[in-house]
């Protein structure tokens, strides 16, 4: 039975003045990726302290450095990751607690990092409460947030948990980047459970909002 263990050179926020960046909790895990019980909660809040912290820097660098066929391997076995979308007893889609209404979506293979970042903040209908870089440093992950739009969907989906909302958000979303920015995301990000490796990124944003 896999034991839960805080990070030791890493302390996430408290919920004494929290505002929503740290009251939005999800699912932390450490590494490696076959962990499937979660080591504690997480906010926005702390994902970005911690992806700028540098904890994961000697990774990412190592990452970068190996050919694309050795990257996956050493992914899985050396990045913290969370699961953006809620809080979970177990890693898997029918062990969720609570759903923390927000998105993860992943852009792969970029040729244009820079630009698509700036896209991405200055999209006039979804505001980006958390974006990065992916740990092999040519995709981006955005974060936002479906609560707005699932208020908003008893004229179309009245039975829909937030769960099964989110794979139509996501695809709708999908969509809209596809045919707005010619940008495409990952189909398996749709996943409620889907991992995020956690890499660093000294200039990750966070929305000023939030904090």
């Amino acid at each position: 039975m896999e034991t839960l263990v805080r990070p030791q050179t890493f302390i996430p926020s408290h919920l004494s003045g929290a505002t929503v960046a740290t009251l939005v909790r999800f699912s932390f895990f450490g590494k490696p990726i076959s962990r499937l019980m979660p080591t504690m909660e997480y906010s926005l809040l702390d994902a970005y302290n911690y992806i700028k912290s540098g904890i994961s820097a000697q990774a990412t660098a190592h990452l970068r450095s190996l050919s694309p066929a050795e990257r996956p391997a050493f992914k899985r076995s050396n990045f913290d990751f969370c699961t953006f979308s809620g809080l979970f007893v177990q890693r898997k889609a029918d062990r969720l607690i609570r759903h923390s209404f927000l998105v993860c979506f992943d852009f792969d293979h970029l040729s244009d990092v820079e630009a698509v970042s700036l896209t991405l903040l200055q999209d006039p209908y979804f505001e980006t409460l958390l974006l990065f870089r992916s740990p092999s440093g040519d995709g981006l992950k955005w974060v936002i947030s479906m609560e707005q739009n699932y208020s908003n969907r008893e004229r179309f989906f009245p039975s829909e948990t937030p769960a099964a909302y989110q794979a139509l958000f996501y695809s709708a979303v999908q969509t809209y980047l596809l045919n707005t920015y010619s940008l495409q995301v990952d189909e398996k990000c749709k996943d409620v459970s889907r991992a995020c490796f956690l890499p660093f990124d000294p200039n990750a944003y966070i929305n000023p909002a939030l904090l």
